[in-house]
């Protein structure tokens, strides 16, 4: 897992941490059941404080993404219905950006909906 901090974002470093881990793990990068790196050790890697990457593993664990395991470290626990939820978000969020494109280049409902159908025969046979 490579993880990115840019000290110039907006967004603060536990958020960015927190984002491209939870990514890694809804695009299967980092399977259901596998250790995450300790939070002294991504704090050293990443050259953040130990809260900041704390504060990161604290929110993953109220979003039901991981789970602290008492002396053993944290570890990625996927509920399907936890995946299936942050899915369809982050979907709805996708198709919001795509209508906002297709409003500046002023394609109709019905050419996006071509569009659409289109890829997904392409995409899912």
């Amino acid at each position: 897992m490579r993880i990115v901090i840019s000290s110039t974002s907006d967004t603060p470093m536990y958020e960015q941490i927190k984002n491209q881990i939870k990514d890694a793990i809804l695009n299967n990068e980092i399977k259901n059941g596998k250790p995450l790196p300790s939070i002294r050790h991504l704090a050293t890697e990443l050259r953040v404080s130990v809260i900041t990457t704390n504060r990161a593993y604290d929110e993953l664990v109220t979003e039901g993404l991981i789970a602290s395991i008492q002396g053993k470290g944290y570890f990625v626990t996927l509920n399907p219905e936890r995946v299936e939820e942050e899915c369809k978000f982050k979907i709805e969020q996708l198709v919001l950006q795509a209508i906002d494109h297709c409003k500046v280049a002023k394609i109709s409902k019905d050419g996006f909906m071509e569009m659409v159908n289109f890829l997904v025969e392409k995409e899912m046979p």
